[in-house]
């Protein structure tokens, strides 16, 4: 069965933790496995611009011993002449896995539906599962492990590092908290979906507004853009109704002391957060920067020894 990655619970519990041992294995040792010696080919496509991702996939499938096959979707037929599915069946006869950077969600469920070869979100409009790996593994560096651990997310809710944030941190059997203004909570089936992971795997759920009371004794607090690719003509209003739910000192405070600050990156310094705060040494923004390329490595690698 072949098997994808497009949003972060099409993986089991077991399953991520075996994909961030890995990564953690990899991390030690670069080049321990090199599955797409050949060198096979990964396609690599972008609808939006990126510096993490297209460094870390490109780098990454080249140290698994792979050719990273990268281009956009506008100079292909896939920006308008060639729907999803066909190009995945033209893709799947002469690469061994499918990356792509999209807006919509139906795209990759689209392109995945009968494809013969992994297809992986790596960032779409309604998750980024590949960023929580990374994410997942900077806490367990830091922190000794997920289980029992409580993270706190302040800013858009609604957004795909929201979504992510409670689907992916509820496998790993975390305590998760959203801080959002009203307008901006996570949607209800992706909460419907944390809430049932979170019960299995011995987390919880909290929504709301209040962000001391859902800061409150954090072991990391978390944050993204208020205004995401595609959302630039909603810049000032977003700018208002985020006033209040800017990760700062005072609200670090809130936490626990020995409380890890994490950001996607990249980020509006002054803006969602404050600069002492995204320099400062509760920050571990860089070692998660630099996870992208662990946790994406092992998550090609096992993608492609389950889909055999």
């Amino acid at each position: 069965m072949i098997r994808h990655f497009l949003r972060d619970d099409d993986v089991s519990r077991a399953e991520q933790s075996e994909i961030l041992d890995l990564a953690a294995k990899l991390k030690r040792d670069r080049f321990a496995t090199r599955p797409l010696d050949g060198p096979q080919s990964v396609a690599v496509i972008f609808d939006k611009s990126s510096t993490r991702t297209r460094v870390s996939f490109h780098v990454g499938i080249s140290e698994l011993g792979g050719s990273p096959l990268i281009f956009t979707t506008a100079s292909s037929q896939l920006g308008g002449k060639e729907t999803p599915s066909d190009t995945a069946r033209v893709l799947e006869r002469m690469v061994s896995a499918i990356v792509w950077r999209t807006y919509a969600q139906e795209g990759l469920e689209q392109m995945s539906e009968g494809a013969r070869v992994p297809v992986v979100n790596a960032l779409s409009d309604d998750f980024h599962p590949c960023q929580l790996l990374a994410d997942l593994l900077t806490i367990r560096e830091h922190k000794g492990g997920t289980e029992g651990r409580r993270l706190a997310f302040v800013g858009d809710g609604c957004s795909n590092m929201g979504h992510s944030y409670l689907l992916a941190c509820a496998l790993a059997g975390m305590h998760v908290a959203i801080a959002s203004p009203e307008g901006y909570l996570p949607r209800e089936d992706v909460v419907t979906d944390a809430r049932r992971i979170a019960a299995e795997a011995g987390g919880s759920i909290e929504i709301g507004t209040d962000v001391a009371g859902l800061v409150a004794d954090a072991d990391v607090v978390v944050t993204d853009t208020w205004v995401s690719m595609g959302l630039e003509d909603e810049r000032q209003q977003r700018l208002d109704d985020f006033a209040g739910f800017r990760v700062t000192q005072e609200v670090m405070g809130f936490a626990k002391p020995d409380a890890i600050f994490m950001h996607c990156l990249p980020a509006d310094r002054g803006y969602e957060v404050d600069a002492d705060v995204i320099d400062g040494p509760q920050s571990v923004i860089w070692d998660e920067a630099e996870n992208r390329l662990h946790a994406q490595k092992a998550l090609l690698v096992w993608l492609l020894e389950q889909s055999r």
